[in-house]
């Protein structure tokens, strides 16, 4: 992962959170909210929470009594989950690094986070992190994506722009949101953190738009890929975008389209 594979600034998040979130991260929030709510746990952690869409889901499962403590470390991102978040005295934000956070041991029963792993510098540090923060038997329930072959759009976005650019592809989405879908090295990173039992789910989706370009527009603007393409050309995020949008048009056709995307959901145990 590069440096600014972290970025997640301008008008990233808004884009993310318009196109982003209901292409690919809506039905796996549920998900994970479900699984989440099931362990019924009084005090939760939430990092790498994004736009909130895990936040907005999960909040309204939990007890009335229970905290919940919700962080990124992107501060745009956090910002923009607040102001999506209704009114909820359960909740506090707090921008904090998963790889080092503010937080006493043994303080939470769940630590959570959505899609968020593939970006930590050294997993196996952020998920030694994690366990510190939880109570003996607490659980850190997380997913990542799974191979970019396994999550069609994202794959039809890469394979158009290297069209576009064959000297230099961009290789965001394969190298950072896909680029941690080995099950057996989440596994042995888990191991290496001190984590005592690790169950793992692939677990497929159906991503929905109602047309080519949602997706488009999505990757190419709503994530890092959109400082890739313009790191190569500044003018050429426009094209970029509506060549992306006619690749998928050209697969998957003009009207509402639907593909695959595949996840591994992860809930290892202290």
């Amino acid at each position: 992962m590069l440096e600014a594979d972290k970025l997640f600034s301008g008008s990233i998040p808004e884009n993310y959170d318009r196109f982003m979130v209901p292409l690919i991260f809506e039905p796996f929030a549920a998900n994970l909210a479900q699984r989440a709510a099931s362990f019924s746990p009084s005090a939760v952690l939430e990092v790498a929470a994004g736009t909130g869409v895990v936040t907005r889901a999960l909040a309204p499962r939990l007890s009335p009594g229970a905290s919940y403590v919700v962080t990124d470390l992107n501060q745009p991102m956090l910002d923009y989950a607040a102001s999506r978040q209704a009114p909820d005295g359960r909740i506090q934000w707090r921008q904090a690094d998963a790889m080092a956070l503010p937080f006493e041991d043994a303080a939470f029963d769940l630590v959570c986070c959505q899609f968020g792993a593939m970006f930590f510098p050294s997993r196996p540090s952020a998920y030694r992190e994690a366990r510190r923060v939880l109570k003996p038997g607490g659980r850190f329930l997380f997913n990542v994506w799974d191979r970019i072959e396994e999550n069609v759009f994202a794959d039809d976005v890469t394979n158009a722009l290297a069209r576009i650019f064959p000297n230099d592809p961009p290789r965001f989405l394969a190298r950072t949101p896909h680029g941690y879908h080995d099950t057996a090295l989440i596994r042995s990173d888990l191991d290496e953190a001190g984590f005592s039992t690790v169950a793992i789910d692939t677990r497929a989706e159906q991503s929905h738009a109602s047309s080519p370009r949602i997706p488009a527009v999505a990757y190419c603007q709503g994530t890092v890929l959109r400082t890739e393409i313009e790191a190569r050309d500044p003018g050429k995020l426009d094209a970029a975008t509506d060549y992306a949008a006619s690749a998928i048009e050209q697969r998957h056709g003009s009207g509402a389209v639907a593909a695959k995307i595949q996840a591994h959901v992860i809930v290892a145990t202290v």
